[in-house]
């Protein structure tokens, strides 16, 4: 039997050529007639790896949450330097995906995340960290890095550049001379943040904890 012209398809190809066209072209330019132009296919042989754009979708997003390295573990008393590394991981995967970031909103791969946190969640226990934090820090830190990382990735190119953009010297001075006086990156920025809210937790361990209203 001759061997095809083509090779055959995969989800895998399916998903990097998608991917491609949303970053180079961006998501509005994603149609399942473009991808299959692109891979030199027609549009039914896409549906028999992928049932609708939904589920290739969720594709993509999965694709770009695995992309994210899991960190080095330290050593258990440096324990907030695993949910920084992991956070400026997950950070620079959406980064190289901007046009994406859309994608993500939508169809966030729930289950990676939940196989993560349990993978960490362990972490936490072994380093000591006290069990009744651990959602806190888990949901704390989804929170924190999904909304700044998607925020970030989402801002015009024209803004990419800049802190807070559109600010008006004349309108915002105040605001003004602290962009001004600020000597951190975005990144830098973002890093401090997990940092803070990190040790803002167990500085909440410290103090004593209010008892829950009845019923609760």
């Amino acid at each position: 039997m001759a061997r095809p012209l083509q090779p055959l398809l995969s989800r895998e190809a399916i998903v990097a050529a998608t991917l491609k066209i949303i970053d180079v072209e961006g998501i509005e330019a994603f149609s399942m007639p473009r991808l299959a132009k692109v891979m030199g296919v027609r549009a039914p042989s896409l549906y028999h790896h992928f049932k609708n754009k939904t589920e290739l979708m969720t594709e993509v997003a999965r694709a770009i949450m695995v992309d994210t390295p899991f960190p080095r573990r330290p050593a258990d008393e440096n324990w907030p330097d695993l949910f920084v590394a992991l956070a400026l991981n997950f950070r620079r995967s959406i980064l190289r995906h901007r046009n994406a970031a859309p994608i993500l909103l939508e169809y966030l791969p729930r289950d990676v995340l939940i196989a993560m946190y349990e993978k960490v969640a362990r972490f936490l226990e072994k380093a000591g960290v006290p069990q009744h934090l651990h959602v806190l820090i888990l949901d704390g830190m989804e929170k924190l890095s999904l909304g700044a990382s998607l925020s970030e990735a989402m801002k015009t190119p024209e803004s990419q550049a800049q802190i807070f953009p559109h600010v008006d010297a004349e309108e915002e001075p105040t605001l003004t001379s602290a962009l001004a006086a600020n000597e951190w990156s975005a990144e830098q920025i973002f890093e401090q943040t997990i940092r803070s809210f990190l040790a803002g937790v167990m500085q909440l361990d410290a103090a004593p904890r209010a008892e829950a209203p009845a019923g609760h």
